[in-house]
């Protein structure tokens, strides 16, 4: 996952407003820091994603979004 798949589901998934408020503010207890905090602190797209997945409880089809996106797109 790059960045870029990462703010696209963000958007997709919690709607651009929401997303980028939960990205800024939730602190994801599995990573002790908010979505951009651990993106700017290096860690994966794909584990920050996980892990905002996991603390808000999405389901299995919007957890996997980016994975159809890009699917599409080929």
């Amino acid at each position: 996952m790059r960045h870029s798949e990462f703010w696209h589901a963000v958007d997709e998934v919690f709607g651009p407003a929401y997303g980028r408020s939960l990205a800024r503010d939730l602190v994801l207890p599995g990573l002790g820091a908010t979505c951009v905090e651990a993106l700017d602190a290096g860690t994966a797209p794909r584990e920050v994603w996980h892990a905002l997945c996991d603390e808000t409880q999405v389901g299995d089809t919007q957890r996997w979004v980016y994975r159809r996106d890009a699917d599409e797109r080929r």
